[in-house]
């Protein structure tokens, strides 16, 4: 457990065994579950936790409770890493409120079959539900990144309980930095919708916060101006640096070769900073976080049976889906016979928004030769502008 105020504890848990989460990104350093309460007059829980922490969870809470009950459940996220934990604290507090929107009550009763008629109190964007102390003010945050999600302001104590709102993967005592897994965390998750990422954070603006509580990652409590600042450019799609990023999709070794070569090239040209990430071995998440990061990406793929190697459509997917834009593309191709894959790359771009796919391209036939050095050059060039 962990004290945020002398009134908000954190009963979450951290999981240390995931190795997966949500079926598809990598967690070296597992998952943090938060769940909060607020100790007043009236008990609120904020959230509860994922099925796979339920027991240490109840356990945690007891400890924090120390014998009173639990007046109110704040249900601000209805996804199962969040709500997978409701139904035992039903049972446990059969009395208990749960508060949440129109959205969340509709979401409930499809996860899970249980009567709630008279156990309710809706709320909707600026209301408010005191505990005695503390006043609870909710504001709606749809399509972060959830339909049903709010968040949770208490002006008592000055905090935001920001949902998945800054957030990130590893336990709350992982040894890491918190920008580079926010980031991943970001762009994976919650990356597709910036403009509702963005509506939040224009009513955050007027909130007086000195602590935010996320349901994943650490409560943050010193310097917000830099994690509201990272989440301004995160949202707004715009780089966070200027560098290239080059992923390439190499079978037998050849394709690698000439990355590395424009990789070289740029780095001789005064490139700020080149990465080169391959797709057939890399965390394609790591990839797509970084494309997002850099101002400039070059795709480097063979053709294979006349269309891209399947981690390459992969990627360029991920990319659409989280509504990747405002870059320059450089496009490279490798083929023995029937070069394609350029071809098919600058129609998976087509429609993403303000996205300038570099004038030159480059076609190697089978392994890079001396006389395919100046493609490189010319569109090395391009990236660098």
């Amino acid at each position: 457990m962990e004290n945020v105020t002398k009134d908000i504890v954190n009963v979450g848990v951290n999981d240390r065994d995931i190795t997966l989460f949500e079926g598809q990104y990598e967690v070296e350093n597992g998952m943090a579950y938060n769940s909060y309460v607020i100790l007043d007059e009236k008990i609120a829980v904020m959230d509860t936790v994922d099925k796979r922490a339920t027991e240490e969870w109840l356990s945690n809470l007891d400890e924090a409770l120390g014998g009173k009950k639990v007046d109110y459940l704040v249900i601000q996220h209805m996804e199962p890493d969040h709500g997978g934990s409701i139904l035992e604290l039903i049972e446990k507090f059969p009395e208990m409120k749960l508060v949440g929107n129109a959205k969340t009550f509709t979401m409930l009763k499809q996860f899970y079959d249980i009567d709630i008629e008279g156990k309710t109190v809706e709320v909707k964007e600026g209301d408010t539900l005191s505990l005695g102390a503390h006043t609870l003010n909710f504001v709606m945050a749809p399509m972060v990144h959830w339909p049903e999600v709010m968040v949770t302001y208490d002006s008592t104590d000055k905090t935001l309980f920001s949902a998945d709102g800054f957030g990130k993967f590893g336990t709350r005592d992982a040894d890491e930095a918190w920008t580079c897994e926010a980031r991943r965390y970001f762009i994976n998750i919650c990356g597709k919708y910036g403009a509702q990422v963005r509506a939040l954070l224009k009513k955050a603006a007027g909130l007086d916060i000195e602590k935010i509580c996320p349901l994943h990652g650490p409560v943050l409590t010193e310097d917000l101006g830099y994690y509201i600042d990272k989440y301004n450019v995160w949202s707004s799609y715009a780089p966070e640096d200027e560098g290239v990023l080059i992923a390439c999709a190499s079978v037998h070794g050849n394709t690698m070769h000439a990355a590395l070569k424009l990789k070289e090239i740029l780095e001789a040209k005064g490139a700020k900073k080149v990465v080169l990430t391959d797709l057939c071995t890399d965390d394609i998440h790591e990839a797509v976080e970084d494309a997002f990061r850099y101002s400039h990406l070059a795709l480097a793929s063979i053709t294979y049976d006349a269309e891209l190697l399947p981690v390459m459509e992969s990627f360029i997917k991920k990319l659409k889906m989280k509504n990747y834009q405002k870059r320059t593309v450089g496009l490279m191709e490798n083929g023995s016979w029937a070069p394609m894959a350029n071809k098919i790359m600058r129609a998976m771009l087509e429609g993403m928004k303000e996205l300038k796919v570099a004038e030159q391209s480059v076609t190697i036939k089978s392994a890079l030769k001396d006389s395919d050095i100046g493609q490189l050059e010319a569109l090395a060039e391009e990236l660098l502008v």
